[in-house]
């Protein structure tokens, strides 16, 4: 839901198991901030920032990252 140059804090992910286990081990973690980059023309892959670096997440996997939006 969220467009390039959006921000946002995790509140929660969605998902259990293997993909859990890697996004928390890319960052995606609870409290953390986020930036949308850039999102592909088809809408998959989404290239965000989280901390100081960049991370490009699936359509499905950002499906399962809980975020709400800092104005």
């Amino acid at each position: 839901m969220l467009k390039p140059g959006d921000k946002a804090r995790i509140n929660a992910i969605g998902t259990k198991g293997p993909l859990r286990r890697r996004l928390m081990d890319m960052g995606v973690l609870v409290g953390e901030e986020i930036r949308v980059e850039k999102v592909a023309p088809l809408g998959d892959p989404i290239d965000v920032k989280i901390k100081s670096y960049h991370l490009s997440l699936r359509k499905n996997e950002a499906e399962e990252i809980g975020v709400e939006v800092i104005r």
